[in-house]
């Protein structure tokens, strides 16, 4: 049998459709949990459905543990834009308001009606994987910099105004060598001699 799916991405939960593809009928409404137990029973319920290589999932996001955990059990993933769900849902009034088992019927219904449409996506190679670690590493990093280097500035503009007024950048080398250095108002009180 020829079926398709969609999947509805939530935050602790995610909504999961699988429909005919010929008739477009219901065969699986399920949510599944977003941590390994979830996600394994994910796989198990489709795999029952249907073999992972002849049940393509439609998701409205391109990556992620979700999108790697389909992909490893062999599924083809198809995302599909938020914009073309949105603009398809007046379609799709009878199944009711928003819900994420409603979202995950509209995107298995749309890859059956539109799927030439869209393009799966391609599992990524274990360099790219490792790239994307290392730059969600980066910014993380650079996340939590720019967060230290803001409260540096607010203690220092607190007790000692002067110190945080002399550098544009108080993160910088030069900055922290000098607060190090000068840590208070009275160990600088001497420099200007």
């Amino acid at each position: 049998m020829a079926v398709c799916g969609g999947l509805d991405w939530g935050g602790g939960e995610h909504g999961v459709c699988v429909v005919d593809r010929a008739s477009g009928q219901v065969l699986a409404r399920f949510t599944a949990e977003h941590d390994a137990a979830g996600l394994a029973d994910l796989v198990k319920r489709l795999a029952r459905l249907a073999p992972p290589a002849e049940l393509p999932v439609a998701i409205e996001r391109p990556s992620g543990l979700v999108v790697e955990t389909l992909l490893a059990a062999g599924h083809a993933v198809v995302p599909i834009h938020p914009n073309v769900v949105k603009a398809s849902r007046p379609r799709y009034r009878a199944a009711g308001g928003k819900s994420d088992l409603g979202d995950a019927y509209l995107l298995a219904d749309l890859l059956r009606t539109d799927g030439h449409r869209f393009r799966p996506l391609t599992p990524c190679s274990d360099e790219i994987k490792a790239l994307r670690a290392l730059v969600r590493g980066r910014d993380d990093l650079v996340a939590q910099r720019l967060a230290l280097a803001n409260q540096l500035r607010a203690l220092l503009e607190s007790f000692w105004p002067g110190a945080a007024a002399v550098f544009a950048d108080i993160d910088s080398p030069i900055a922290l060598a000098f607060v190090q250095r000068y840590p208070t108002p009275d160990s600088a009180a001497r420099l200007g001699d």
